[in-house]
């Protein structure tokens, strides 16, 4: 794509994004333009937008969308989109879109959790009864678990990695990207990999899915979007998405979603498993119990 100045690293500022996409119009390919100008007739929409969106609305395609950021300046879609933010919302939202400069802690702290409480209410209905069951079912006759996610994703697959291991599953979660990648590759047709991402867009997730995939084995994924390049990829798909309505980044309502979705699926494997799992189970709270006082 043709562009009238190199691009930066950090891309246009967010005081002019609006104007510089402008004045790049005319400078842009045929795709480009429709690219732009998808972001131009609405940049809030834009923000709530998963790629695979963008490049529907602008009847492009998710590489040229990818191509576009990067020539913008961008590190990929998802800078642009919090650059978006800080251009097309206002100040307080980029904290919290329920919150008020004038709020007092007190009301700030009823807020978040009033929101938090609803966001896991919503996830009832986004997740799919049917994806959820069929979960449940290969999980529990699963060989070996790779549970993966980076970022801010990570701190749950740590979590549910214990979890799982809990359960009696062998489950492993590597410490980092390369390493998920790695085991992805060594999985079988009786395997199968977990993967976590928030907005299933995370290049390091989608790479491990992919891996695991070209294995063999059985693929789910946990995000907060209906469609992202990491839907279109699992053959398992656990949505549950929340209340957010801007472009946090990895807001933690969403990870606390994300959690109690894990924690169902604990419950449930358990529940299929009786036997391994109560035995897994004694023997960690005699390991656990040697640790306290």
């Amino acid at each position: 794509m043709t562009t009238t100045s190199a691009s930066t690293d950090a891309g246009p500022t967010a005081s002019d994004f609006d104007s510089v996409l402008r004045a790049r119009l005319p400078t842009l390919t045929r795709t480009a333009q429709a690219i732009a100008n998808t972001i131009l007739a609405d940049p809030p929409a834009v923000i709530h937008m998963t790629v695979t969106d963008l490049a529907e609305a602008s009847e492009t395609s998710l590489a040229s969308v990818v191509r576009f950021c990067k020539d913008m300046g961008y590190k990929g879609f998802a800078d642009l989109k919090i650059n978006l933010a800080r251009h097309a919302l206002p100040a307080q939202q980029a904290i919290h879109e329920d919150v008020n400069p004038t709020d007092s802690s007190d009301s700030v702290l009823r807020k978040i959790v009033r929101s938090t409480a609803d966001a896991v209410h919503t996830a009832l209905a986004t997740v799919d009864s049917g994806s959820f069951d069929e979960a449940v079912e290969v999980l529990a006759s699963t060989r070996r678990l790779l549970i993966a996610g980076v970022g801010t994703s990570w701190p749950i697959v740590q979590d549910a990695a214990y979890r799982f291991r809990t359960a009696g599953l062998l489950t492993e979660a590597p410490i980092d990207s390369h390493g998920q990648h790695v085991s992805a590759s060594l999985l079988t047709n009786e395997d199968t990999c977990l993967a976590i991402s928030h907005t299933g867009q995370t290049r390091e997730t989608i790479m491990t899915l992919t891996a695991a995939k070209e294995a063999g084995a059985h693929t789910i994924a946990l995000t907060s979007f209906y469609r992202s390049p990491i839907t279109a990829l699992a053959d398992i798909n656990l949505i549950a998405g929340s209340k957010e309505t801007n472009y946090r980044i990895e807001a933690m309502s969403s990870r606390i979603v994300h959690t109690t979705v894990l924690d169902a699926l604990f419950v449930a494997v358990s529940l299929r498993n009786p036997d391994v799992s109560t035995t897994a189970q004694t023997k960690t709270l005699k390991a656990v119990a040697s640790h306290r006082l």
